[in-house]
């Protein structure tokens, strides 16, 4: 059982990562209506991530290596794509469009990691292996899935016996006209959130090569956390200047930015960075799809978001691509566990680097 554990960690913390993001996005859509500011968002969600991960590296890594200006800039360059850039575009498309169809283009991240860690070296096409045309089949199938999901509706249907709305059903009238009325401010939000995956795919490629010079994961991300804050904030007080926007009270901008600054950019994003430390940016970036699925049936029950046929032809897909892809995954380890073709392994095994995935 417990070497059972060992294995199945990874996975199990993953979706449990998963879990958390569905969550703020349901709850960001709640602040957006409220009237809050998604720079104002990002700003103070940083800072909520720098002030829950610095005591937790004060803490658990006391012997770390001597630090440089190469770490330095590559967390400057980790708080640029995985804070500023992404969490502004993501939240900007929360506004333009629903969150079901944010999370669905959000599922293009494990297609754009795969390319990238090809091109960086972390993943390795193989097509002659039958693991490498798992791999590459099932990110065809996650992003058909996921432009399924996009562009086909369909018949539309509710799974719940009760509906039940917690947006301001004034603002949410008004917000969805706009959205139909207006296709160019839909592609700008489709555009936002297509930017932002590749943002979070950079930011998964470039902790992926921190840990290779500078092993301390908890460190990275608090140095991480304390770059992108600066740069929100910089960046915040720029666009935004009503002082009103600011202002936190017991209401539920302080729930988002807490929650989503604590647990998201805090607690999860130092799950994630182990995780890639373990098995590599794909592993990580492949439970993403999960993320659709919990907020498309979420949203339908709590924000009236409409079910249609698209959304589970593509979730369909999608779970079928993030299995097949983990399948790959699972047989690549098993060869190199099992040392089962000691020649392939050794024409892949590169000694001036550690080999991050499994």
């Amino acid at each position: 059982m417990k070497n059972f554990w060992e294995t199945m960690k990874p996975a199990v913390v993953m979706v449990a990562v998963q879990i958390v993001f569905s969550a703020c996005n349901v709850i960001y859509k709640l602040a957006i209506n409220d009237g809050m500011s998604t720079i104002v968002i990002s700003a103070y969600r940083m800072a909520f991530a720098a002030a829950t991960t610095i005591p937790i590296a004060l803490i658990f890594e006391r012997k770390r290596p001597k630090m440089s200006w190469r770490v330095i800039f590559m967390t400057f360059l980790s708080g640029t794509f995985g804070g500023t850039l992404f969490q502004n575009l993501f939240y900007g498309a929360l506004v333009l469009a629903s969150a079901t169809l944010v999370s669905a283009i959000y599922n293009l991240i494990p297609s754009i990691t795969f390319i990238l860690a090809v091109f960086c070296g972390f993943e390795k096409l193989n097509w002659g292996r039958v693991s490498g045309k798992a791999k590459v089949v099932g990110t065809l199938l996650g992003l058909a899935g996921a432009l399924l999901l996009t562009f086909y509706k369909g018949v539309e249907f509710d799974i719940w016996p009760f509906s039940i709305n917690l947006l301001d059903p004034h603002k949410n009238h008004q917000t969805d006209a706009n959205v139909a009325a207006d296709t160019s401010r839909e592609l700008l939000g489709v555009l936002c959130v297509v930017i932002s995956c590749f943002s979070f795919s950079l930011w998964l490629i470039i902790q992926a090569k921190t840990m290779e010079v500078y092993p301390c994961p908890q460190t990275s991300i608090a140095l991480m956390s304390i770059m992108g804050t600066i740069q929100c904030v910089v960046f915040g007080f720029i666009v935004e200047r009503d002082l009103n926007q600011w202002k936190l009270g017991w209401d539920i901008r302080l729930i988002t930015v807490a929650f989503s600054g604590i647990l998201a950019s805090g607690v999860m994003i130092l799950v994630i960075a182990w995780v890639v430390q373990m098995k590599g940016p794909l592993f990580a970036s492949a439970f993403n799809p999960l993320m659709l699925l919990i907020v498309a049936f979420v949203a339908s029950m709590v924000l009236d978001e409409k079910l249609n046929l698209g959304s589970v032809l593509g979730g369909v897909l999608i779970i079928c691509g993030l299995y097949t892809v983990l399948w790959g995954k699972g047989k690549e380890a098993q060869k190199k566990s099992d040392n089962i073709e000691p020649q392939e392994i050794m024409e892949d095994y590169e000694p001036t680097r550690p080999l991050l995935s499994p």
